[in-house]
């Protein structure tokens, strides 16, 4: 298999997925847009995967890269139909391409918080298996308000409806990270724009805080990231 990642700052990488993407023999090919590298050819690919980014959506006069991958992504979605996965911007990023809409939020949700599945989880390919409930990373300030037609809602929070959804039979967002490795936390909080929201929410000392309850929750975090990659991975067949 082929994928196609799309980045938006270098920090923000598959994480344990490129773990698990050496493990399977998976190949990748990296588009760092925020460093102008353009976007390639997309037929050759099985997959695309969109990551976050401390930009927002209609961040596009400071971030002009942002139309092409929103077109990259509507051409992928709606006329290849083939598997994609949005975490965090990358799930706004799916809203927004398509004919959704995203806000920025009353209450942001920065910290290891509940998720719960809904009911139509436990029959999607990509959620399948996991628990009900999940302690989960979140780090934004922006939620997906408005779906794309015909999206199916997978998992909600309390100050998020949209926390993951499907769009048509393969395509996926989900706000919330599962692609933490152990150093995720500290290697984000180098981000100023990620740094002051966390301050800003959580208060001083902070950063301690959150990085021993992550460290608490990381074999679950890592065996929900396993699950998920193997279901994306038999979502492409």
């Amino acid at each position: 298999m082929k994928f196609l990642v799309l980045q938006h700052i270098n920090i923000e990488h598959p994480g344990i997925f490129l773990k698990f993407m050496k493990e399977d023999n998976v190949q990748i090919d990296t588009v760092e847009l925020d460093e102008n590298e353009k976007i390639p050819q997309l037929d050759p690919y099985d997959a695309m995967i969109v990551m976050g980014g401390p930009m927002d959506v209609w961040d596009t006069d400071t971030c002009p890269w942002l139309v092409a991958e929103k077109e990259a992504i509507r051409t992928w979605v709606q006329d290849l139909k083939k598997p994609y996965l949005g975490l965090c911007l990358g799930h706004q990023l799916l809203a927004d391409a398509l004919d959704g809409k995203c806000e920025v939020q009353d209450t942001p949700e920065i910290g290891i918080l509940d998720v719960h599945l809904t009911g139509a989880a436990k029959f999607d390919p990509l959620m399948k298996g996991l628990a009900p409930q999940m302690k989960c990373l979140q780090w934004h300030s922006v939620a997906v308000t408005q779906p794309p037609t015909g999206a199916e809602l997978l998992a909600s929070s309390p100050d998020c409806t949209w926390q993951a959804m499907r769009v048509g039979k393969h395509a996926w967002g989900i706000q919330f990270h599962v692609e933490l490795q152990d150093q995720t936390i500290s290697e984000w909080n180098e981000v100023p724009a990620y740094a002051a929201a966390l301050d800003k929410v959580k208060g001083p000392g902070a950063l301690k805080v959150m990085e021993d309850e992550a460290l608490q929750y990381m074999p679950q975090f890592k065996d929900n990231a396993r699950l998920l990659f193997d279901n994306f991975c038999q979502s492409i067949g």
